[in-house]
């Protein structure tokens, strides 16, 4: 996923209500932009860090910057993570395509966003077959480990669980599930479930598991140019 044109560089002041964060300009001029973001950002949005936002060709919008990388800390030192939540379902389209995901195919066409399941959810991506295949797409960006393993979610989510309710029944129903973590940074090891932040949704992910739904993940390398999928991660969901 190409940045065009590419990122303009800039401070994080502060991320507030949620889809709002202030950023500075090299001189020191303070600017309002959109926080495409509803979650809580833990350990991703520090004050003061270097950030990229993209600008908007719609001159009609009110906020025409959007804040789409921030560099954080990490095991290797600082790194820059997408914050992005729009790009998830995107990037783990190409990294399908690209064939780095185990279980889907790269060849047979992915919709969209079809509404699926007794919750009436709907399911980020689906491909056709002899067995369908529901793609549950989650964004990954809390590190707190030293070992590299990322953490989802970094807040309570009741959403996420009833999205590993839909994906077992579909399960049972003889469909095949996934759930598919994209991770918007390049100094990640693996992912798993952040049980202090939300023991349900830990839970879940294990019960999930059990019942048979696949758990991936995927690596991307993060700059101002662009955002790509690089390689497979190991998902431990206990």
């Amino acid at each position: 996923m190409d940045f065009n044109p590419p990122l303009e560089e800039a401070i994080l002041l502060r991320r507030y209500k949620r889809f709002l964060a202030d950023i500075a300009w090299p001189g020191g001029r303070e600017e309002t932009v959109h926080c495409p973001n509803p979650g809580a950002m833990l350990g991703v949005a520090p004050e003061g860090a270097r950030c990229w936002v993209s600008r908007s060709k719609n001159k009609a919008r009110k906020l025409p910057l959007t804040l789409e990388i921030v560099e954080c800390d990490g095991p290797q030192g600082l790194t820059p993570v997408g914050v992005n939540t729009n790009h998830p379902n995107k990037l783990a389209a190409e990294a399908i395509s690209m064939g780095l995901i185990d279980g889907a195919d790269a060849d047979v066409p992915l919709e969209k966003e079809v509404r699926y399941g007794e919750e009436r959810s709907r399911i980020d991506l689906l491909q056709r077959g002899a067995s369908d295949l529901y793609i549950e797409v989650k964004n990954c960006h809390l590190l707190r480990r030293d070992d590299g393993i990322t953490e989802f979610p970094d807040c309570v989510t009741t959403r996420g669980l009833k999205h590993l309710r839909e994906l077992g029944r579909m399960v049972d129903e003889g469909h095949r599930a996934m759930l598919l973590f994209v991770v918007q940074r390049s100094d990640a090891a693996g992912v798993t479930a952040a049980g202090d932040l939300d023991p349900a949704y830990a839970e879940g992910l294990a019960l999930a598991t059990q019942q048979g739904v696949m758990m991936r993940a995927v690596l991307c390398d993060v700059d101002h140019q662009a955002i790509i999928p690089q390689r497979p991660l190991d998902v431990f969901a206990h």
